[in-house]
């Protein structure tokens, strides 16, 4: 049913992308178009969260980075959903068996977090090779390389078993929505001018 798609080819994908962002997805499908959305957000977040701990930014450029963040998270979790509306799109004709079992991680979430660690393993390969920083660095960065690379395994291996159980009738998803409050100014206390009470301050 999945074809053009496994946890195998999303990590080839997704470290292939990180070496070159101009690489398209391998495939111009509505799974993969959201994939690669979701892996280009986790770059550009992960790019943002460094630069806004620099210490030799003012305020001005630390409140710019912070926003640029809440966008990228909030683009990054919109392609989570979308990514999950289209494999569930794919699932449409499969009939659950009963005492199938609901994964409460989505196939989605563990595309993301897939992406995340591709991001992690890259980043610490990058530290695992700086001699410069001394032995010890090295050192600890290649052992917790290999952690990530472990866990990394343990995840695809996950999300492979949990698309074929979907498949088969043997599982199943949902989309969860994130309702991410704090970006929408008619949920936010804070940005539609609300009483101290509730924005969370403290009664008289």
């Amino acid at each position: 049913m999945f074809k053009e798609f496994d946890a195998l080819s999303l990590m080839q994908w997704h470290e292939a992308q990180l070496d070159d962002v101009r690489l398209p997805a391998p495939a111009d499908t509505a799974v993969w178009r959201w994939i690669e959305a979701n892996h280009r957000h986790n770059r550009l977040l992960w790019e943002e969260e460094d630069r806004a701990r620099r210490t030799d930014a003012g305020s001005a450029a630390i409140a710019a980075s912070k926003r640029l963040i809440d966008r990228h998270n909030q683009l990054r979790n919109d392609a989570v959903e979308a990514i999950d509306e289209a494999l569930l799109a794919q699932l449409a004709g499969v009939v659950s068996r009963p005492g199938a079992r609901l994964s409460s991680e989505t196939a989605g979430a563990m595309i993301d977090r897939l992406s995340i660690l591709a991001l992690k393993v890259f980043h610490m390969r990058v530290q695992s090779l700086r001699t410069e920083a001394g032995a010890e660095h090295v050192s600890a960065c290649q052992a917790r390389l290999q952690r990530l690379l472990l866990q990394r395994h343990d995840l695809a291996c996950c999300l492979d078993r949990l698309l074929a159980e979907a498949a088969s009738g043997q599982a199943y998803f949902k989309v969860y929505r994130q309702f991410k409050m704090y970006n929408d100014p008619a949920l936010n206390p804070w940005l539609y001018g609300a009483p101290e009470r509730e924005r969370g301050g403290a009664a008289p």
